[in-house]
């Protein structure tokens, strides 16, 4: 059984990939969290990983008095995160959120490990430099999101990458689903974190209902499956049953099912190519009867068109998008800004002089200014 170290062990993922690990006794080798050492402290007694790290050296303090009666090292900040991404392991799960997961996936490749990848802001900002740099290092990029995983099922169960004629990701289409541009005008955070479907944080929640998600699974499937994103489609699919399709290039069609439950795609990423018993419910097409599908509306949620902009224009326009993206999530959440400003502050943001190249250094020196940038028009 591989082991495993879990980057963002206290969220969404990392408690549901720990659900996972606890389920098929597949061992921890380490924890990795913000601030939240309450509940790290039970994951560390109960795993028994050799290190934990957390965001700041107030929070190691604690952790470390409460753990002093454990052989279990305690780490610190961003060094701390790196330590644990490059500990002796199989493979590490990176569920940390935003492009703070950008560096721990790269020192995760750099140290020969395979990553199950939930972070999507790596690839999304990182693009094709990181999966490069996983070929130099022959280790994999395991897609964690359930849209990404289903396709990487459908391309293993057809063998044949070279056929790709489509992708077809599918979307919940949130809380705000047949609404027009008028209507999302006044909404307010509450409704925007009321999804129909998934429980999830609220950045990603957010995310979701303006669509943003989706656009940033654009930019990720464009990079982990080598398609142009003109061969990347987009459906609402309201009951989340079907993850995600594709389409070959002789019109057949292959997909993924299965009920909304992250601990399919977290399993599979961690278990492929062998499939392992699970404490998932089981999907009962009959009980469901009928599944719908429904274009996309990019009028009332032009984040996937925007998305689909950065990618034409390279360089690190999406990690422009992104930066911008995690600045106008908490200033909507705030009540800085409406919901219909999401939207265009990212416009503004992609289109803000960027680096002539995309190595790292210009993708983190993009980040820090889009940041600025986006954060000077939600006042």
């Amino acid at each position: 059984m591989k082991s495993i170290a879990i980057l963002g062990s206290t969220g969404s993922i990392g408690t549901q990939a720990l659900d996972v690990c606890r389920n098929l006794k597949i061992p921890v080798v380490a924890l990795a969290a913000g601030r939240n050492i309450e509940l790290l402290e039970k994951q560390a007694r109960e795993f028994k990983p050799k290190f934990v790290a957390v965001a700041d050296e107030k929070s190691a303090k604690l952790l470390s008095t409460a753990l002093e009666d454990t052989d279990i090292s305690v780490l610190a900040g961003e060094t701390g995160v790196l330590i644990t991404a490059t500990t002796d392991c199989d493979v590490v799960l990176n569920a940390v959120t935003g492009i703070a997961g950008l560096k721990p996936t790269i020192a995760a490749i750099k140290a020969g490990h395979d990553v199950a990848l939930a972070n999507k802001e790596t690839l999304v900002a990182g693009g094709k430099r990181v999966m490069d740099l996983a070929a130099e290092n022959g280790v994999r990029i395991i897609p964690v999101d359930s849209e990404h995983s289903a396709i990487f099922q459908c391309l293993q169960a057809k063998g044949d990458y070279g056929r790709i004629k489509k992708l077809i990701l599918t979307a919940s289409g949130g809380p705000f689903f047949g609404k027009s541009a008028s209507e999302l005008e006044n909404v307010l955070p509450a409704e925007a974190l009321s999804h129909p479907t998934w429980n999830m944080g609220k950045k990603v929640t957010i995310d979701s209902a303006t669509m943003v998600n989706k656009g940033l699974e654009i930019i990720e499937a464009a990079h982990l499956f080598g398609v142009s994103q003109n061969n990347i489609e987009v459906v609402v699919h309201r009951e989340s049953i079907v993850h995600s399709l594709v389409e070959f290039t002789d019109n057949s069609v292959l997909a993924q099912l299965g009920v909304p439950d992250m601990r399919t795609p977290i399993q599979y990423a961690l278990t492929n190519p062998e499939r392992c018993e699970s404490a998932v419910e089981e999907l009962d097409l009959a009980k469901i009867c009928t599944l719908h599908f429904y274009k996309q509306d990019d009028e009332a949620f032009p984040a996937t068109a925007l998305a689909r902009y950065a990618l034409s224009l390279g360089k690190t326009a999406t990690a422009a998008f992104n930066a911008a993206d995690e600045i106008v999530v908490p200033a909507f959440l705030d009540g800085r800004i409406k919901f219909t400003d999401i939207p265009k502050i990212i416009e503004k943001t992609v289109n803000m002089p960027l680096p002539n190249g995309d190595s790292f250094e210009e993708v983190f020196e993009t980040d820090f200014e889009a940041r600025k940038f986006a954060a000077s028009l939600c006042r």
